[in-house]
Protein backbone atom coordinates (compact mmCIF):
# COMPACT_ATOMS: atom_id res chain seq x y z
CA UNK A 1 0.00 0.00 0.00
CA UNK A 2 2.54 2.33 0.87
CA UNK A 3 4.77 1.70 -2.32
CA UNK A 4 1.86 2.61 -4.53
CA UNK A 5 1.86 6.06 -2.79
CA UNK A 6 5.61 6.58 -3.98
CA UNK A 7 7.39 6.59 -0.75
CA UNK A 8 11.00 6.92 -1.76
CA UNK A 9 11.71 4.93 1.35
CA UNK A 10 9.32 2.05 0.57
CA UNK A 11 10.52 1.54 -2.70
CA UNK A 12 14.34 1.83 -2.13
CA UNK A 13 13.67 -1.18 0.62
CA UNK A 14 11.78 -3.15 -2.06
CA UNK A 15 15.04 -2.36 -4.60
CA UNK A 16 17.45 -3.53 -2.29
CA UNK A 17 15.62 -6.66 -1.39
CA UNK A 18 15.24 -7.58 -5.28
CA UNK A 19 19.50 -6.74 -5.56
CA UNK A 20 19.78 -9.38 -2.41
CA UNK A 21 17.14 -11.85 -4.29
CA UNK A 22 19.75 -11.05 -7.43
CA UNK A 23 22.98 -11.49 -5.40
CA UNK A 24 22.07 -14.80 -4.77
CA UNK A 25 20.93 -15.95 -8.01
CA UNK A 26 24.26 -14.82 -9.08
CA UNK A 27 26.25 -16.67 -6.81
CA UNK A 28 24.36 -20.20 -7.59
CA UNK A 29 25.10 -19.68 -11.14
CA UNK A 30 28.66 -19.01 -10.96
CA UNK A 31 29.91 -18.86 -7.23
CA UNK A 32 33.38 -16.98 -7.34
CA UNK A 33 34.83 -14.70 -4.80
CA UNK A 34 33.77 -11.30 -6.26
CA UNK A 35 30.24 -12.80 -6.44
CA UNK A 36 30.82 -13.90 -2.89
CA UNK A 37 31.22 -10.63 -2.11
CA UNK A 38 29.19 -8.64 -3.37
CA UNK A 39 26.26 -10.91 -1.55
CA UNK A 40 28.20 -9.91 1.56
CA UNK A 41 28.58 -6.11 0.46
CA UNK A 42 24.71 -5.83 -0.13
CA UNK A 43 23.75 -7.41 3.01
CA UNK A 44 26.11 -5.30 5.01
CA UNK A 45 24.83 -2.58 3.40
CA UNK A 46 20.98 -3.32 4.65
CA UNK A 47 21.87 -3.88 7.60
CA UNK A 48 23.53 -0.08 7.78
CA UNK A 49 20.54 0.96 5.62
CA UNK A 50 18.48 0.45 8.71
CA UNK A 51 20.57 2.07 10.84
CA UNK A 52 20.53 5.07 9.00
CA UNK A 53 16.91 5.91 9.74
CA UNK A 54 18.63 5.98 13.67
CA UNK A 55 21.15 8.29 12.41
CA UNK A 56 18.45 10.75 11.28
CA UNK A 57 16.40 10.59 13.70
CA UNK A 58 19.34 11.41 16.50
CA UNK A 59 19.62 7.88 17.98
CA UNK A 60 22.54 6.63 16.38
CA UNK A 61 26.09 8.05 15.33
CA UNK A 62 26.15 10.75 11.91
CA UNK A 63 29.29 8.54 10.50
CA UNK A 64 27.22 5.54 9.64
CA UNK A 65 25.90 6.91 7.13
CA UNK A 66 28.75 8.15 5.54
CA UNK A 67 29.69 4.09 5.63
CA UNK A 68 26.38 3.25 3.90
CA UNK A 69 26.99 5.31 1.20
CA UNK A 70 30.47 4.08 0.95
CA UNK A 71 29.27 0.15 0.87
CA UNK A 72 26.63 1.06 -1.61
CA UNK A 73 28.89 2.15 -4.08
CA UNK A 74 31.47 -0.22 -3.78
CA UNK A 75 28.63 -2.48 -4.13
CA UNK A 76 28.34 -1.18 -6.83
CA UNK A 77 32.06 -1.36 -8.38
CA UNK A 78 31.63 -5.15 -7.49
CA UNK A 79 28.85 -5.89 -9.48
CA UNK A 80 30.26 -3.47 -12.61
CA UNK A 81 33.45 -5.97 -12.02
CA UNK A 82 31.18 -8.54 -12.27
CA UNK A 83 29.56 -7.20 -16.17
CA UNK A 84 32.40 -5.84 -17.14
CA UNK A 85 34.46 -9.18 -16.66
CA UNK A 86 37.75 -7.61 -15.62
CA UNK A 87 39.18 -10.13 -13.92
CA UNK A 88 39.67 -8.21 -11.35
CA UNK A 89 38.71 -8.38 -7.47
CA UNK A 90 37.31 -5.18 -5.61
CA UNK A 91 40.29 -4.47 -3.74
CA UNK A 92 42.47 -5.39 -6.87
CA UNK A 93 40.49 -2.61 -8.54
CA UNK A 94 40.58 0.00 -5.92
CA UNK A 95 44.32 -0.45 -5.63
CA UNK A 96 45.40 0.53 -9.07
CA UNK A 97 41.89 2.96 -9.76
CA UNK A 98 43.45 6.24 -7.51
CA UNK A 99 40.57 8.64 -8.32
CA UNK A 100 38.30 6.64 -6.91
CA UNK A 101 39.99 6.67 -2.99
CA UNK A 102 39.16 10.88 -3.27
CA UNK A 103 35.91 10.03 -4.28
CA UNK A 104 35.07 7.60 -1.83
CA UNK A 105 35.75 9.71 0.79
CA UNK A 106 33.95 12.30 -1.06
CA UNK A 107 30.77 10.12 -0.82
CA UNK A 108 31.69 9.04 3.17
CA UNK A 109 31.52 12.67 4.42
CA UNK A 110 28.25 13.49 1.96
CA UNK A 111 26.48 11.07 4.02
CA UNK A 112 28.01 12.26 7.12
CA UNK A 113 27.02 15.64 6.23
CA UNK A 114 23.62 14.39 5.74
CA UNK A 115 23.29 12.44 9.29
CA UNK A 116 24.60 15.11 11.04
CA UNK A 117 22.20 17.45 9.99
CA UNK A 118 19.74 14.81 10.54
CA UNK A 119 15.78 14.98 9.57
CA UNK A 120 13.86 18.19 8.93
CA UNK A 121 16.82 20.22 10.55
CA UNK A 122 19.06 22.70 8.42
CA UNK A 123 22.45 23.39 8.07
CA UNK A 124 22.34 26.98 8.35
CA UNK A 125 23.50 30.03 6.48
CA UNK A 126 27.32 30.50 8.17
CA UNK A 127 30.30 32.67 7.87
CA UNK A 128 32.21 30.77 10.12
CA UNK A 129 31.42 27.43 11.47
CA UNK A 130 29.71 27.35 14.91
CA UNK A 131 27.49 24.03 14.36
CA UNK A 132 28.78 20.07 14.47
CA UNK A 133 26.99 19.88 10.88
CA UNK A 134 28.71 22.83 9.57
CA UNK A 135 32.34 21.92 9.97
CA UNK A 136 31.29 18.18 8.73
CA UNK A 137 30.00 20.27 5.49
CA UNK A 138 33.39 22.28 5.44
CA UNK A 139 35.68 18.62 5.55
CA UNK A 140 32.67 17.45 3.13
CA UNK A 141 33.61 20.63 0.42
CA UNK A 142 37.54 19.98 1.48
CA UNK A 143 36.67 16.02 0.22
CA UNK A 144 35.34 17.42 -3.39
CA UNK A 145 38.06 20.00 -4.11
CA UNK A 146 40.81 17.32 -3.13
CA UNK A 147 38.73 14.47 -5.57
CA UNK A 148 38.49 17.65 -8.28
CA UNK A 149 42.14 18.14 -8.32
CA UNK A 150 42.32 14.68 -8.22
CA UNK A 151 40.53 14.18 -11.73
CA UNK A 152 42.18 17.04 -12.85
CA UNK A 153 46.03 15.55 -12.53
CA UNK A 154 44.15 12.48 -14.37
CA UNK A 155 43.14 14.55 -17.51
CA UNK A 156 42.22 13.64 -20.03
CA UNK A 157 41.72 10.03 -18.73
CA UNK A 158 38.39 10.62 -16.97
CA UNK A 159 37.49 14.14 -18.36
CA UNK A 160 33.94 13.26 -18.76
CA UNK A 161 34.05 12.50 -14.79
CA UNK A 162 35.39 15.94 -14.40
CA UNK A 163 33.02 17.70 -16.52
CA UNK A 164 29.81 15.83 -14.62
CA UNK A 165 32.10 16.90 -11.14
CA UNK A 166 31.88 20.81 -12.36
CA UNK A 167 27.72 20.43 -12.59
CA UNK A 168 27.50 18.17 -9.36
CA UNK A 169 29.62 21.05 -7.33
CA UNK A 170 27.14 23.49 -8.64
CA UNK A 171 24.07 21.03 -8.08
CA UNK A 172 25.68 20.58 -4.87
CA UNK A 173 25.32 24.19 -3.60
CA UNK A 174 21.89 24.53 -4.62
CA UNK A 175 21.34 21.26 -2.77
CA UNK A 176 22.34 23.30 0.24
CA UNK A 177 20.50 26.32 -0.58
CA UNK A 178 17.35 23.99 -0.85
CA UNK A 179 18.44 22.10 2.52
CA UNK A 180 18.48 25.39 4.35
CA UNK A 181 14.86 26.94 3.06
CA UNK A 182 12.91 23.24 3.54
CA UNK A 183 14.78 21.13 4.90
CA UNK A 184 11.98 18.51 5.26
CA UNK A 185 11.27 18.72 0.94
CA UNK A 186 14.17 20.26 -0.48
CA UNK A 187 12.89 18.68 -3.43
CA UNK A 188 14.13 17.03 -6.69
CA UNK A 189 17.62 18.83 -6.13
CA UNK A 190 18.65 16.36 -4.01
CA UNK A 191 17.96 12.98 -5.94
CA UNK A 192 19.58 14.84 -9.16
CA UNK A 193 23.04 14.95 -6.45
CA UNK A 194 23.02 11.55 -5.99
CA UNK A 195 22.23 10.62 -9.52
CA UNK A 196 25.02 13.17 -10.59
CA UNK A 197 27.45 11.54 -8.42
CA UNK A 198 26.39 8.09 -9.47
CA UNK A 199 27.31 8.89 -13.19
CA UNK A 200 30.81 10.00 -12.09
CA UNK A 201 31.57 7.15 -10.63
CA UNK A 202 30.48 5.04 -13.73
CA UNK A 203 32.63 7.32 -15.93
CA UNK A 204 35.72 6.79 -13.81
CA UNK A 205 35.16 3.04 -14.31
CA UNK A 206 34.62 2.97 -18.17
CA UNK A 207 37.69 5.64 -17.96
CA UNK A 208 34.57 7.78 -20.58
CA UNK A 209 37.23 10.53 -22.17
CA UNK A 210 36.02 13.10 -24.84
CA UNK A 211 38.54 15.16 -26.64
CA UNK A 212 38.27 19.00 -25.71
CA UNK A 213 40.44 21.47 -26.03
CA UNK A 214 42.46 22.04 -22.60
CA UNK A 215 40.89 18.93 -20.95
CA UNK A 216 42.82 16.44 -23.76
Amino acid sequence: ALAKTGDPEVWHRIVATLLGLNSIAIIVLKPGIVEITGFVLIAVTALLGMATLYVLSGKAPSFIQGLHDILAYLTLLNYLLIVSGAGLSLGEYLLVTIPLHSFLLTIFMGGFTTGKRGFKTPIGHFVYPKSASQWVWIVHGVSVLLFTLTLAYYMPAYNVAFLILLVEIGIGLLSYQAVNANAARPGFLIPLHQFLSVMIFVSIFYAWHIHLPLLG
